[in-house]
């Protein structure tokens, strides 16, 4: 038996990739609200993902379970903020989004590297890195320069065995698309957006992308590293079409 470190698993996506992983590995499960689902099955850990010293924290209490070989990079923080309204704000969300798959990410490695033995790390990025959505900036600032991070870590870290990826996910249905869609006045006209703007015609489901991240952390990914897979029904593969009707 090996563990894996999840950050933000309190529900959502990481919850998600958490309850998957519980199936090959003990999983200690990070979130600033404690993750008390876990209780029994894996380790709950309360603690901010931008903390480092809490951070090795969880290292060592996963070490303690059984040999740590994975770390998922999941905590963020989702609130729009403007240029218009001054660079300040913009600055704080977009280190509050890019410290803790900075902080996990030299967590693990170092932790990979002192105890000599490969590793992998996998960290959730979004479609947005690539293909801004208007009023989110800065998560969309720090979603592509985390996708830099996974490029550079994946070369820096290689010849130590440790592989670093990424999962680019489109609208994924989690408590908080949930509630977002509860509060539009047409609820419906939403979900056909995302039918057209994803192929597949749906939001995704959080097991999808758990068994992505599951594959990027396991042994059949094992020649698979700097990756940025994406995971959203084909929404990064899709142009608009100006003769469109």
């Amino acid at each position: 038996m090996t563990s894996v470190v999840v950050t933000g698993a309190a529900r959502g996506v990481g919850r998600a990739v958490a309850e998957r992983l519980l199936a090959e590995h003990v999983v200690v499960a990070v979130d600033l609200e404690r993750p008390d689902w876990i209780a029994g099955q894996g380790v709950a850990v309360q603690g901010d993902a931008t903390d480092e010293e809490a951070m090795r924290g969880a290292a060592a209490l996963a070490e303690r379970e059984a040999p740590l070989v994975g770390w998922v990079n999941n905590a963020a923080i989702f609130r729009d903020a403007s240029l218009v309204d001054g660079s300040g704000e913009v600055l704080d969300l977009v280190v509050a989004n890019l410290a803790p798959a900075i902080v996990g990410t030299a967590v693990a490695v170092r932790h990979f590297r002192t105890a000599a033995r490969a590793g992998s790390v996998v960290t959730v990025s979004s479609h947005q890195a690539q293909r801004a959505v208007r009023g989110a900036l800065p998560y969309a600032t720090a979603k592509a320069a985390i996708e830099g991070l996974v490029r550079a870590a994946a070369v820096d870290h290689g010849p130590d065995g440790i592989r670093v990826n990424a999962v680019a996910l489109g609208s994924i249905e989690t408590e908080r698309s949930a509630a977002h869609r509860a509060g539009l006045p047409n609820p419906a006209a939403f979900v056909r957006q995302i039918a057209t703007l994803q192929p597949l015609g749906r939001l995704g489901q959080g097991a999808e992308v758990a068994n992505v991240v599951a594959f990027l952390l396991s042994d059949a990914a094992s020649f698979v590293s700097g990756a940025v897979l994406p995971v959203d029904g084909g929404r990064a593969a899709q142009g608009q079409d100006p003769e469109g009707r």
